[in-house]
């Protein structure tokens, strides 16, 4: 059986923070994608949504590697 472990909230979001941001090669839409999924589940579960803010609003089109760019509080 697997041990019950606890993760820290705002050490996740600092890291999902870091890798929104992140420009080089491998840090894909679909790579952003899935970490914007994660993060948000998380933060909705633990009552932490503050909300979010792109990068860059002039490159925020729906499906677009700026749309993934974003930070959230």
């Amino acid at each position: 059986m697997a041990k019950k472990k606890t993760i820290k909230v705002q050490e996740t979001l600092d890291y999902a923070n870091y890798q929104l941001g992140r420009t080089d090669e491998y840090a894909t839409k679909e790579f952003k994608a899935g970490i914007t999924v994660m993060i948000e589940q998380i933060l909705h579960l633990t009552g932490n949504y503050r909300g979010f803010m792109f990068l860059n609003n002039n490159d925020s089109d729906v499906n677009t590697l700026g749309y993934y760019s974003r930070k959230y509080f």
